[in-house]
């Protein structure tokens, strides 16, 4: 029987992640990056993005809990895809970043 993720505290995680996305603005970046999500059976539960003179961010609050794929694998993917397009992708567990940017 496969073990549940724990929060240092002990408590599962949840099946939620964050992804932001930043880099030079160009054509594809949503797309790239979504195919990558949809491919690893990811939903996509909320999205911003904005372009600020050349700069593209976006962040994106996903649902893990029916992906066929490994943390590890997904996170391997985003970065890759985000190397083809020049932009720099990365994805933390909901708790991780909360905890990262607690105040």
């Amino acid at each position: 029987m496969p073990q549940t993720a724990k929060t240092p505290s002990g408590k599962p995680l949840s099946g939620r992640a964050i992804v932001t996305i930043i880099g030079a603005d160009r054509v594809g970046i949503i797309a790239g990056i979504s195919a990558v999500i949809a491919e690893a059976g990811v939903n996509i539960l909320d999205i911003s993005q904005s372009v600020m003179r050349d700069f593209f961010t976006m962040i994106m609050m996903v649902d893990l809990s029916a992906s066929d794929v490994s943390f590890d694998d997904l996170r391997e993917r985003l970065a890759r895809k985000g190397a083809a397009l020049a932009v720099k992708v990365e994805i933390e567990r909901e708790e991780i970043f909360k905890a990262m940017h607690r105040v």
